[in-house]
């Protein structure tokens, strides 16, 4: 039986930040350069709609090919930032046409939303650096990098880039209104992603999300009016109802701080409202089931630095780390032709959530061999990457009951438990390697690769649906 993660949640203390030193105002010609070019290069999306999948995935391969070998020996180290040149390499020429060969790869029957993602990393991004340089005065509280013009700038230009590129790559497919509808809540949501602090070049796995993301979107067309009609305001109501009452509940049981209670609340409505009561059962099974693990052996846990911080409260990130893969897939299981598909992969989100919260929680408890993923040696409780045997029952158990819950509420048949049990074991596992290769060297955070994980169970769930009916 393989292992699941059991990293620790968040340190009872960190040595304090080094602090942040704000870039000066204005842009370089340099760094105007490199951005000039950046969407420029986005320009090529226009072809795709005449190349094809075949030929535009001949075109993506060859600009890769060229950034990696022959840029850099005809000039292109002229474009080169300080620390990349004493590094001796640019990842950002290299990750930019490897993130549209993967789109095209992955779109490629549907090759407008690869056009459209590309839009929003040529255009949304580009702009963003040249209004965030020049105008960026006011910084995000939660990454003082990046600032609300940058932001705001990624959000509209990326937003009407995409929604032109949807038209003109699939002529005829997309309304006017709905292409800039979906077109700006994909920016929004990369946009998002992008704000946040990690050491990973955005280049490569904000397209794909963001892509992804893009895709549900578009299904939904045409799906708007009976979704109202079919009682939504009054779930909304029902839900906003429950979930003050409950969010109430678990702040007075110090397992949410205040910004918890707040992400809570709009996830949980919006659950509710999109699924019913047997969506909301399985938010509900998945916050029991980790509420429970945090707090169980709390104060050896905490003698030992591996316990949660803040006694175990739980804040915003972290809600929308661990339930924003699933609230999307809500969306998508209520508002496209797919249902069972988007119930399925919702269940495997909260699935994979509940096994890594309950084998990190509970692996450091009672493991008594933890082991280093990446290289089977033994490693301390609380490594990034160690995990035990019983760690990893506590986390197949844990995904079991979410599956199986799902199953006798009707969401899905019952042998969509078993492909939930396997999606959520390769989620946490791929979390594993993750934390093992990336959080240790400050690349990645825990709440990070909780989204990831979340987002790969959902994804092995989608992809385990045909094989078994």
């Amino acid at each position: 039986m393989a292992p699941v993660s059991e990293s620790p949640t968040e340190p009872l203390s960190e040595p304090p930040a080094e602090p942040i030193v704000a870039p000066a105002r204005g842009i370089s010609s340099g760094e105007l350069l490199r951005k000039a070019t950046h969407m420029s290069v986005g320009l090529i999306a226009l072809a795709l709609r005449f190349l094809g999948p075949l030929w535009s995935l001949v075109l993506a391969a060859a600009a890769l090919a060229f950034n990696l070998l022959l840029l850099p020996r005809i000039g292109g180290k002229r474009m080169w930032r300080e620390h990349e040149v004493a590094a001796g390499g640019a990842a950002g020429i290299v990750f930019y046409p490897l993130a549209v060969l993967l789109l095209i790869l992955v779109f490629y029957r549907r090759l407008e939303i690869a056009a459209g993602a590309w839009g929003i990393l040529a255009f949304g991004d580009g702009m963003a650096s040249i209004a965030g340089m020049t105008l960026g005065r006011a910084k995000l509280p939660w990454n003082p990098r990046k600032s609300w013009a940058g932001s705001a700038a990624y959000v509209v230009c990326g937003a009407l880039a995409c929604a032109f590129l949807l038209r003109w790559t699939a002529p005829g497919r997309y309304e006017l209104g709905f292409a800039l509808a979906i077109a700006a809540a994909a920016a929004l949501f990369a946009a998002a992603l992008e704000s946040l602090p990690n050491g990973l070049d955005d280049n490569l796995g904000v397209p794909l999300v963001s892509g992804l993301f893009l895709l549900g979107l578009a299904l939904t067309q045409g799906r708007w009016e009976a979704l109202v009609e079919g009682g939504l305001a009054r779930r909304l109501l029902i839900g906003a109802a429950i979930n003050a009452a409950l969010a109430a509940a678990a702040y007075l049981a110090r397992t949410v701080d205040l910004s918890g209670v707040a992400a809570g609340f709009l996830l949980g409505t919006a659950i509710y409202g999109l699924l019913g009561w047997r969506g909301y059962l399985l938010l509900l099974g998945f916050f029991v089931l980790g509420s429970a693990a945090t707090k169980a052996g709390y104060r050896r846990k905490a003698a030992a630095r591996l316990a949660q911080e803040k006694g175990g409260r739980r804040g915003a990130r972290h809600a929308l780390a661990n339930s924003g893969v699933a609230a999307a897939c809500a969306l998508f299981a209520a508002a496209t032709p797919y249902p069972r598909l988007f119930a399925l992969a919702f269940a495997a989100a909260f699935a994979t959530a509940a096994a890594d919260t309950c084998s990190s929680e509970i692996g450091p408890l009672l493991g008594r061999r933890p082991f280093l993923l990446t290289t089977l040696r033994p490693g301390p409780r609380g490594t990034e990457g160690a995990v035990s045997l019983e760690g990893t029952l506590a986390g197949v158990l844990a995904s079991l009951a979410i599956g199986a819950l799902g199953a006798a509420v009707g969401l899905y048949p019952w042998w969509g438990a078993a492909a939930i049990a396997v999606a959520a074991f390769v989620g946490t596992i791929s979390e594993s390697l993750a934390g093992a290769a990336l959080e240790s060297r400050g690349l990645l955070d825990n709440e990070a690769l909780n989204f990831l994980n979340t987002l790969v169970g959902a994804l092995s769930a989608a992809a385990l649906a045909p094989l078994v009916g």
